[in-house]
């Protein structure tokens, strides 16, 4: 079959013929129908360098994955051959705390992992290729009806990194309450989304881009500003009594949204790094409001797809135009085209 695969750090992957897996006891092989194109693809191919995270290449790249249920291995119950099913891409130890309760991205026990903080795409195969073998059949989550793999493979990520920000603030974005969305790029515009479907919240959302500007309200943003150096105040005043945003999202990750988040903050509030951009923050007793929650998240948890899977088939969406659909603009494979989804169309 053919593969994509990443042979070597800092360079450019090559389609290659590999063998078919044949799964083995409580493993399972998804022929796959579409893999997201993710921005982490591109820090693989030209960022990294050995030491970097604790694999190596070569290894087929996509873990943004779905398809169809192709071959099962001995002992795997509840599923069938050619079930569309979702993939959930972090592979954990299985046995942990945080693996039995579905956060295999916070697994406790690398040493039992496929490969320790990785799995396919990220250290094993993944799913840019015609097959992918799943080591674990908890990973395999059947799809909703109404939703197909093209729709379902970039949720994987693109839709569970943004929601899993979102959900674990829910407690803070109450009827008026404020959500400041920094970036509407890939996630953050699905962030923007989100909020929408999920929450009471106000969303105010910022970037640099009139395009992603227009994005944002287009998908339901109350409000949009450009960034600069009157976005705080700009943004300040738009919160009730000045007083700031519950929640600030952080989609970008650089210096000055850091500081930005911190400055728009409302007091007991959270500030939740998304963004990699490789900034930072510091942090004292006076630095930002008192009682703000600063944290990084990665992915989401399995549990979480399961929601998010719903979400999509149920067509969610902030959409000011009438009701089409939870859409992100996203790259497949599956015809190696830009495809623009939603609904199943």
């Amino acid at each position: 079959m053919r593969a994509l695969r990443l042979l070597a750090w800092k360079s450019e992957p090559e389609l290659v013929e590999v063998d078919e897996p044949t799964p083995g006891p409580g493993q399972v092989v998804v022929r796959v129908g579409a893999a997201g194109a993710c921005h982490s693809d591109l820090h693989l191919m030209h960022d990294f360098e050995a030491g970097a995270v604790p694999w190596n290449p070569p290894f087929t790249l996509g873990h943004e994955n779905a398809g169809w249920v192709h071959a099962l291995g001995s002992g795997v119950t509840g599923l069938e051959v050619g079930q569309p099913v979702a993939v959930y891409g972090p592979w954990g130890c299985g046995t942990c705390a945080r693996c039995r309760s579905g956060i295999d991205t916070y697994c406790e026990n690398p040493a039992g992992a496929p490969v320790p903080g990785g799995g396919g795409g990220l250290g094993l195969d993944g799913g840019m290729a015609e097959y992918l073998l799943v080591p674990a059949a908890r990973h395999v989550v059947p799809l909703p009806e109404g939703l197909d793999p093209v729709q379902a493979a970039p949720l994987t990520d693109a839709g569970l990194t943004p929601y899993h920000a979102v959900r674990r603030s829910w407690g803070k974005l109450p009827p008026g309450s404020t959500a400041l969305v920094i970036g509407v790029g890939g996630l953050g515009h699905v962030g923007v989304q989100i909020l929408k479907a999920t929450t009471a919240a106000r969303v105010i959302a910022v970037d640099t881009k009139d395009e992603a500007l227009a994005l944002a309200r287009e998908y339901g943003a109350d409000l949009a500003l450009r960034s600069g150096e009157q976005a705080v105040a700009e943004i300040r005043a738009a919160t009730p009594g000045g007083r700031g945003a519950d929640v600030v999202l952080d989609f970008v990750g650089v210096d000055a949204t850091l500081r930005m988040g911190a400055a728009c903050a409302r007091t007991v509030g959270d500030l939740t790094i998304v963004g990699i951009g490789g900034g930072t923050l510091p942090v004292s007793y006076f630095s930002v409001p008192y009682e703000v929650s600063i944290q990084t998240t990665y992915w989401g948890s399995r549990p979480e797809l399961v929601e998010v899977l719903d979400l999509g088939a149920r067509g969610w969406s902030g959409r000011r135009s009438p009701h089409s659909g939870w859409t992100r603009r996203s790259t497949s494979t599956a015809g190696s085209r830009r495809a623009r989804w939603r609904d199943g169309r």
